[in-house]
């Protein structure tokens, strides 16, 4: 059996993410009508958000049963996936007050890995397969390679209407990010 990799908290001394402009460039596009599967067992097209949406891209879940890849706690930006969908996954309500009608949580992993995470970390909301790397290319998203996988670098999206109105990139701590979130919601002049 293998050993359990604690995942639900972050290392010590994990490396800061620097922002190198892979995100510059998204506020102000629009979501493409890219259709995505999600682990609740629907298909959700992007491009119809109508409302206020919050998307989160992640590198990878792990599972507590496998261990992570060579060297992943040392990659900036890599670890904290885990922590991160908690976040969201506990201020969820709190996002729906302040009107988010969408969150999804998106990898390129596929979507049975993916049901397994959200099952296990009783996620209120969908994670979303982009397996094809459909939306990534769509959006010209900031990638990483690592183990012979194509890995999203984590950033975060407010989408307003299907426009992308904030950007959150580099992310560090990802714990922190749904909070980051709701504070950038609350502010009088986020849009």
């Amino acid at each position: 059996m293998a050993d359990t990799v604690k995942l639900d908290s972050l290392p010590d001394n994990l490396p800061i993410p620097l922002n190198d402009g892979g995100a510059d460039h998204l506020v102000g596009l629009t979501l493409p009508p890219v259709t995505l599967a999600a682990t609740d067992g629907a298909s959700v097209d992007l491009g119809a958000i109508s409302g206020l949406g919050v998307l989160y891209f992640y590198p990878r879940t792990g599972r507590p049963d496998e261990p992570l890849p060579e060297g992943w706690d040392m990659i900036p930006g890599a670890r904290g996936c885990t922590p991160q969908s908690c976040a969201f996954r506990d201020h969820y309500a709190e996002l729906q007050a302040l009107g988010v009608s969408a969150v999804f949580g998106i990898s390129t992993q596929t979507t049975a890995y993916q049901a397994e995470a959200a099952a296990r970390l009783h996620l209120p909301f969908a994670l979303l397969c982009d397996e094809e790397r459909k939306l990534a290319q769509a959006l010209r998203l900031p990638m990483m390679e690592v183990a012979g996988m194509v890995l999203n670098r984590r950033l975060t999206l407010i989408v307003e209407a299907g426009r992308i109105v904030k950007v959150f990139y580099p992310i560090f701590p990802p714990d922190r990010n749904a909070g980051d979130v709701i504070a950038a919601l609350r502010a009088p002049d986020w849009r």
